[in-house]
């Protein structure tokens, strides 16, 4: 089974993050201009929360805050659970959806190194069941049974 290791790599970009300092839009500017749907909250190299789109909705525009004047700290969601590298992606997956989140902050030695997300998840488990199919079709259509 593939791991959290394997499914950063496929992966390319910067790691986005804003502070808990930071007012809400900014996260929801890095969100816009990096097309994603979450940023981490790190403060002094610390992982100290996520913000996602949908805390942005529920947290500031439902109750009519301004996004200009909220501080992340207070829609964030603080200590968020994070998995390590060696971490299997059929535990993410399930993790993910036994607790209703879609994105996890990756860390090594206590440092973040990245986020997955479900959709990261979905798509390594499926290239794992391609090479599969492949490896079994090779098999069948090759090698045959008895040889």
């Amino acid at each position: 089974m593939s791991t959290v290791r394997i499914a950063l790599a496929q992966k390319s970009g910067a790691l986005i993050h804003v502070r808990s300092r930071d007012m809400v839009v900014e996260a929801l500017r890095q969100m816009r201009d990096n097309r994603v749907r979450s940023v981490l909250v790190i403060d002094d190299d610390v992982l100290v929360g996520i913000v996602t789109q949908g805390d942005c909705a529920i947290k500031v525009l439902l109750p009519g805050l301004d996004a200009k004047q909220t501080p992340v700290a207070q829609v964030m969601t603080a200590n968020p659970v994070t998995v390590r590298l060696d971490h299997p992606l059929d535990g993410c997956m399930a993790m993910m959806s036994q607790r209703g989140f879609r994105h996890l902050p990756v860390l090594d030695a206590g440092k973040v190194v990245g986020v997955i997300s479900i959709g990261d998840v979905v798509k390594n488990i499926i290239r794992d069941l391609e090479h599969n199919v492949d490896d079994l079709m090779g098999y069948i259509l090759k090698d045959g049974p008895g040889g």
